[in-house]
């Protein structure tokens, strides 16, 4: 898989493919644009997949906030302008990138969304949990490592080699996505992305369920939603469980709900098998 790289207003961009058919791409909370390595190397001929860092990651690190996912949601739609993004493109994200499809979809017309273990509200918290909190818990050891630095990209990727969810699952495409994140000296190496970024966005998750469920209701392409059975730390409890995902499969005829076995939240996007059911779901007729 090679990507080839541009940059549009600050944000870096990166282009898998030749095919005439386009799908734009949109990562997670804490990752880049590298999380659809596996996707890419798989791409069929008549495809290009786009994919970004979003502002506050990635290549993108350097760009400004505001941050929040409405301004991640406008960064997606500048892009889809640059590439060229008609009413054959399919748009898709991970995790929160998920949710900033959403918002995009909202507001200009795709051929479909693909929503992958992402694009539900969240319950309101609970009165007096504060959402930095609330982040730090669902996020663990993400989170973690946004604070720390590393001797070395050994180290690294050791790091990641030693977190529950890719145990047993560690393949190339999850170290280029890796070795993609770090920056800095050597000796104390560390993560691109911004913690405040994160935060941000964190906030704006856990606070605008409103915001999120008109935009779903506003939604008028067909969307598929892939869920993971596991969630970030390759737990039994899933990111988007069946008592969240039920009512809005019955609440909005375009949304098909779907659970793809035997994989966690990350692994959904790496594993090839798990790749194999997001490519047909991305390309299906």
């Amino acid at each position: 898989m090679t990507f080839a790289f541009d940059d549009v207003d600050g944000l870096r961009i990166a282009r898998a493919g030749t095919g005439p058919r386009l799908i734009i791409a949109v990562h997670g909370i804490t990752a880049s644009l590298m999380s659809w390595g596996a996707v890419a190397r798989r791409l069929p001929g008549e495809w290009t997949l786009v994919a970004m860092d979003l502002r506050g990651r990635g290549h993108s690190a350097g760009l400004p906030g505001p941050y929040g996912l409405p301004r991640h949601a406008e960064d997606v739609l500048r892009v889809a302008e640059h590439v060229g993004a008609d009413g054959g493109t399919v748009l898709t994200g991970h995790s929160m990138g998920a949710y900033v499809a959403v918002l995009a979809a909202a507001r200009r017309d795709f051929a479909r969304v693909v929503l992958v273990d992402g694009g539900l509200p969240f319950p309101p918290l609970p009165e007096g949990v504060d959402p930095d909190a609330a982040l730090a818990a669902a996020l663990g050891p993400a989170l973690d490592r946004l604070r720390q630095t590393y001797p070395s990209a050994e180290a690294y990727v050791e790091f990641f080699r030693n977190h529950p969810a890719f145990a047993g699952h560690w393949s190339d495409d999850v170290e280029e996505y890796v070795r993609y994140d770090l920056t800095g000296p050597e000796g104390a190496l560390r993560s691109r992305a911004v913690p405040e970024a994160v935060r941000a966005d964190g906030r704006w998750l856990h606070t605008e369920q409103a915001a999120l469920t008109t935009a779903l209701e506003a939604v008028k392409a067909p969307m598929t939603l892939l869920r993971a059975p596991r969630g970030l730390l390759n737990q039994d409890v899933p990111m988007l469980p069946d008592d969240l995902a039920a009512p809005w499969a019955a609440r909005l005829p375009g949304l098909r709900d779907e659970v793809v076995p035997d994989c966690n939240h990350y692994t959904i996007v790496f594993d090839d098998r798990c790749v194999a059911t997001l490519l047909d779901r991305l390309t299906a007729p």
